[in-house]
Formats: C-alpha cells, structure tokens, sequence
C-alpha cells in the first residue's frame, strides 16, 4: 500500500475530526450535557461534510471511505432522517380528521419588529383562508388587539387571559372543537412557559400542549460583537433551561390521561436532548408526512427546522405542510390527523 501523502494526511485528519463530531452529535440527544449541546446544531452540515469525504475517498479507492460511511450509518440508526422522503399531500377531505396549525407569530409584528406593521391582519386572512380546526400561536399579539379576530373560532385559552401577564410570551389555543379543561406550565425564572387544552374530539378527548422553549437568543448582528466566552456561556445555559423545561413537559405529560398532541416553537432541533425528551414515543407529523427539508426558520441564510407537531402513536398522520409566508422570523407549519381505525 502507498504511503498517503501530505495533502491526503491532513483529509484524513479533517476527516476525523468531522467524523468525530458526528459521533459526539449522535451521542448528545441522550445526555444532559450542556456544554456540548451545540453540537447538535450542526448535524445537517456534518453529514453534508461526511458524504464529501466518503465520495472523495471512495473516488480515490481508498478504504478511508470506510470512516465517514460507519459514522453515517451510525447516524442514521441514532438520530434519523432529517429530509422527508414522502409523497406529496393530497387534499384531505375527511369528517374524521383533525388539522392542527403551530406558528410562532412573532407578536404579529412582522419581521421587522414594527407596531404598525400590517403583518398582523395577513396573519389573521392566512389564518382564515387555510381554516385550521385548532391553532397554537406561540409569540401571540403582544398589543393584545386581535384576541377576538378568529370569530369562527368558538373556543380559545390565550395566557393572557386566563392568567397575569408577567413579561410571560404569550400564547394561545384556538379550537373548534370544546375545550373541556386548561392550564399552564410555568418554567422557573423563565419567559417561556407552555400551555395545554383538553379538546373534544370524535367522542374522545385529546390533551394539546403549545409549549415555547427558551430562546437561544442568538442574534447575527450582536454575535460579531460578543466574546467567544460570553457567547458559550450564554448558549450553554439556554440549553441547560431548555433540558429542564423538556423535562416539566414530560413529567406532565407521563400523567395525562388522554392521548397527546405536542405543538410549539422548541427553539432547537430534532437533535437536541429536550426534542428527544419531550417526543419519546410520539411522531413527529414531518418525519410521517412531510417532504424535503421541512425548514421552519433561517438564521445567517441557514435553514432550521425547530418547530414541530408531535403526534400520540395511537394517532394517524394524514398530512404535514410547511408554509413559506415570510410574516415572522418562523413558518407556520399545519399537520392532519385522525384516529387509527381499530
């Protein structure tokens, strides 16, 4: 064998250390390590990183392709898939069926943060023209005006309404179907909180959370003029927050008596440790029903998806839709489900 020269060293040593940061990728979603959490961030480009070096390799004939193909299969196995492969939605038009729609609305401010933006009256006609049966607003109008635009909606929990307003995010449910019961989770010394009704539907009762996660609160501009240091610790304890507040929602969710229907802005992706908390067992409607990357925000021009509806098993995903709105900062996404016939 060929002694590799000075270039094809240094691929291979690149090629491990990106090897090396898949593996420690794929390891994080079942620890509680905070520190390391933002690795999981860049899981899509690591791939797209490994697959490079396979081909190179593989290209050159040289067994090395063997180290990035075991770390992405590895990958596959822990993490999944991140791309939708399915076939497209067709219309569902289905008594039994039950469409629900998550949209982090920014406050209905538009992307730009301003008050008198007309961001807030599209939202309400996309809204009614797309006729969800339930909506979960995450970041709902902080001005408080348009609590009572969706008329033809006859039931509703909006925090603010049921509950003081203490610099919480605002949130809101719109159904319907009734709501038999209510409540909110509040996170310790947090802005963030999570919401959930009991709602009727088809004979049963479906309990639906809207939960907003804590915000990593990075922002491109202020990114350049933070310390490295700074910025890390910032990161890290929005993650550890993140994990503790998975965990609330899971405990009360392990002591629901009905099936389970998870919305919301999770502010991380299917990476993270608190995705993998709060889903266990349930689908997420995207990985069922939805096709191509399934990006639900851009940050610096890069795609994230970190906002989802995760579906009880005892329930079928008939549809998921991402939308390309360009209202807010997120894009709403929409998933139709029904019960599993028995």
């Amino acid at each position: 064998m060929k002694k590799l020269s000075f270039f094809s060293k240094i691929m291979l040593l690149v090629n491990m250390i990106f090897s090396f940061c898949l593996l420690l990728a794929c390891i994080i979603p079942y620890t509680s390590s905070a520190s390391l959490a933002f690795v999981s961030l860049a899981v899509p480009l690591l791939v797209f990183i490994n697959i490079l070096f396979f081909i190179y390799w593989l290209l050159r004939k040289k067994f090395y392709f063997l180290l990035s193909l075991s770390i992405l299969v590895y990958g596959y196995l822990t993490l999944g898939t991140f791309i939708g492969f399915n076939s497209i939605n067709k219309t569902i038009n289905n008594e039994d069926s039950l469409s629900i729609m998550s949209f982090n609305s920014l406050g209905f401010q538009g992307k730009k943060h301003e008050w008198e933006s007309t961001a807030g009256d599209t939202i309400v006609k996309f809204i009614q023209n797309e006729r969800p049966d339930i909506i979960c607003f995450q970041e709902f109008d902080y001005k408080k005006i348009r609590s009572h635009y969706f008329e033809e909606y006859p039931f509703k929990y909006v925090d603010f309404e049921f509950g003081p307003d203490n610099g919480r995010v605002i949130q809101a449910v719109y159904s319907r179907h009734k709501i038999l019961e209510k409540g909110i989770l509040d996170f310790p010394e947090s802005s963030n909180s999570a919401i959930f009704v009991d709602v009727e539907y088809m004979g049963d009762t479906i309990r639906i959370y809207n939960l907003h996660l804590e915000s990593l609160k990075i922002r491109p501009k202020s990114i350049k003029k933070e310390r490295s240091d700074k910025l890390f610790g910032r990161l890290r304890h929005s993650f550890a927050k993140q994990q503790e507040q998975s965990t609330i929602v899971r405990e009360h969710m392990n002591n629901s008596p009905y099936k389970n229907i998870v919305c919301g802005d999770f502010n991380n992706t299917q990476f993270s440790n608190s995705y993998f908390t709060i889903k266990g067992n349930l689908k997420d409607s995207f990985l069922e029903k939805g096709r191509g990357y399934g990006k639900t925000i851009n940050f610096w021009k890069f795609p994230f998806r970190i906002d989802f509806v995760l579906v009880d098993p005892s329930l079928e995903v008939l549809s998921h839709k991402n939308y390309n709105i360009n209202l807010s900062d997120h894009e709403p996404i929409m998933a139709t489900i029904k019960i599993l016939s028995e």
